[in-house]
């Protein structure tokens, strides 16, 4: 699934952009919009579960413009991608200065459809990790990409499983036999009530029993009989 936020404060600029996806995008994906930065973008923002594709106004109707919400993207996210839209093009310097990592800057008037949809098609050929777990039921539904996920174990006072990614953490009525078919390779049990994903796993001490993630992270919960299977993934 690729989810995309655009910001624009032109609701037919919004609107048409929308069409656009549509035209280019034929995999599942999700759209949010908005007209400037609220508590809800700056939500989206901190929510580095999902890699994105971020397409932004820079001369936003607002005191923020778009290259200030591009800034708070980075102190946050490298992962997702930026592209830039504009009336100016004497703005293009000063975001190559501000923000680093931006795929492309576009002028609103200077085939801004055609060049918008060859980035588009670009972005999603390249390796974009979007395999995603996902879990509903009448009171949840979750979705989450399996590369933010980095354990998963079971709760005994709950009685649940807690998911933790690299920004939260979130609790589900399964247990850990009844997980493992929502799951891909990547996921190894290494201990009776704990998954790992070994893509994020730096170091395996079976001695102390414990593992280390690629965050710094040690968890405690690493069993000698999962040896092979962990040193086989």
């Amino acid at each position: 699934m690729v989810r995309v936020v655009v910001v624009d404060d032109d609701k037919e600029e919004l609107e048409h952009i929308k069409d656009l996806l549509d035209e280019v995008v034929k995999e599942e994906k999700e759209v949010v919009t908005f007209t400037r930065l609220t508590d809800r973008l700056k939500k989206e923002i901190q929510n580095t579960d999902l890699r994105k594709i971020y397409v932004l106004d820079i001369e936003i109707g607002h005191k923020v413009s778009g290259i200030s919400i591009a800034k708070l993207i980075r102190d946050v996210d490298w992962e997702s991608e930026i592209i830039f839209i504009t009336n100016h093009d004497k703005m293009f310097e000063s975001v190559h200065r501000t923000v680093y990592e931006v795929f492309d800057f576009i002028e609103k008037f200077h085939e801004f459809d055609k060049r918008f949809k060859k980035d588009i098609q670009t972005i999603l050929k390249r390796n974009f990790d979007n395999k995603m777990f996902v879990y509903k039921t009448n009171n949840i539904e979750l979705n989450l990409y399996y590369k933010s996920i980095l354990y998963i174990y079971r709760d005994t006072a709950e009685r649940k499983l807690v998911i933790v990614t690299d920004s939260n953490k979130y609790m589900i009525g399964l247990s850990i036999k009844e997980i493992i078919p929502y799951l891909d390779y990547r996921f190894v049990k290494c201990y009776k009530s704990c998954i790992v994903n070994t893509a994020r796993v730096q170091e395996k001490n079976y001695k102390d029993g414990y593992f280390t993630l690629d965050n710094g992270e040690k968890v405690y919960m690493l069993s000698k009989k999962c040896k092979k299977d962990l040193e086989n993934d």
